[in-house]
């Protein structure tokens, strides 16, 4: 591992010195932790740690860009962390975990058939349930065995997360902060799969949908977590919250954008499923809205909630009215709008110019774009 280093003068002890090589880190941190699971489900029962906790570790380490380990990084660093890393890369492990109980679980919901290139879990259990030639159907079987399988990875983060706590003078602050996290990944969710069934077009529906389900557990908690792992006083902590919220609905937003616009070969995921599904994201909202203003009929009738599962034409009529009222250009620049404030909020939690630095990088990674009306140094 490199040298952590200070901006303007060297550190002491060793970790990562930047956001990505913390990033890269937290991947040892959790290949040392998923043995040491694997080899306690293995005594548990074999068939189980094959199947059920083998499949979780393999989806884990298929990884992401784990960005929430990079967020608790740059909040960690901006309230004066410094020193040997392990403990931030610790929490770091711990959310890729929740993170991988929430994807698990939210393909079985959204019956998506992939995840990072591969089959998705559930898809797997299915597989597994044709080929063993099993009774019943394999639909009800991989549902109820990728939900266990999501409720395993929360084990394990809540497992872990415990253990950073008990080990740190900060831990009351570290669980209140997972407490809430926890629950708002769960509020926003439900509340998701409830706007789909219902066929809402409301924009401030999809707005705190974005933010409960993802904008706070992928960037703000992360950042107060590190912080507060740190021990951040609260005019650090409050700016950082704020820097967190802007980045982590850009990040969302992003999603929304290449969920109906992006290349499945870049994504990982399939093309057109929020369209064919007609998922309440903010995009579609903003379109909707939009629409009406102009009194756009034609495009109100393709994003309206009549005739789901959609067709491929409906689909192609769909992203055409994304773009012809406006909404792909209204979010795009709502998007620049919230990296440019959010690094903003994060100068003035304090941080030291490498602190920022590293932070506007991984804003620029986490939402794609580079933010052409930022003060990184404001």
């Amino acid at each position: 591992m490199t040298r952590l280093r200070r901006a303007g003068g060297a550190g002491s002890g060793t970790g990562p010195c930047t956001a990505r090589e913390a990033a890269a880190a937290v991947d040892g941190v959790l290949a040392e932790y998923l043995d040491a699971r694997l080899q306690e489900a293995q005594e548990t029962d074999a068939v189980f740690a094959r199947e059920v906790a083998g499949r979780v570790a393999d989806f884990v380490r298929r990884g992401g860009k784990r960005l929430r380990t990079a967020f608790v990084w740059c909040g960690w660093r901006a309230a004066g962390g410094d020193g040997a890393a392990g403990t931030p890369l610790r929490i770091g492990a711990a959310l890729e975990l929740l993170q991988a109980c929430a994807l698990i679980q939210d393909d079985v919901m959204d019956g998506s058939p992939l995840r990072r290139g591969a089959p998705a879990v559930h898809a797997e259990f299915a597989r597994i349930h044709r080929n063993s030639r099993m009774s019943g159907s394999p639909e009800s079987y991989s549902t109820a065995a990728a939900v266990l399988a999501g409720d395993l990875a929360l084990a394990w983060a809540d497992d872990l997360l415990a253990d950073v706590a008990l080990s740190t003078p900060h831990g009351p602050r570290l669980h209140r902060e997972w407490q809430a996290m926890r629950t708002e990944m769960v509020a926003g969710q439900y509340l998701d799969m409830r706007a789909q069934a219902t066929g809402s077009t409301a924009v401030d529906e999809a707005r705190t949908i974005a933010i409960l389900k993802s904008a706070r557990y992928t960037v703000e908690r992360p950042l107060a977590l590190g912080a507060s792992l740190a021990g951040a006083d609260a005019r650090t902590m409050e700016a950082l919250r704020a820097a967190g919220r802007g980045v982590g609905l850009a990040f969302q937003l992003r999603d929304d954008q290449l969920g109906a616009f992006g290349d499945p070969a870049v994504t990982g995921k399939p093309a057109d499923e929020d369209l064919r599904g007609r998922k309440l994201t903010y995009l579609l909202a903003v379109a909707v809205r939009l629409a009406g203003a102009s009194n756009d009929r034609a495009a109100a009738l393709a994003l309206s909630a009549h005739g789901l599962p959609r067709s491929d034409d409906q689909v192609a009529r769909m992203r055409a009215a994304l773009e012809r009222t406006g909404a792909r250009a209204s979010v795009e620049a709502e998007i620049a709008d919230l990296s440019a404030l959010s690094l903003r909020h994060f100068g003035a939690s304090g941080a030291d110019q490498h602190a920022r630095r590293e932070f506007a990088s991984l804003v620029q990674s986490a939402v794609g774009n580079a933010p052409a009306r930022s003060r990184e140094n404001a």
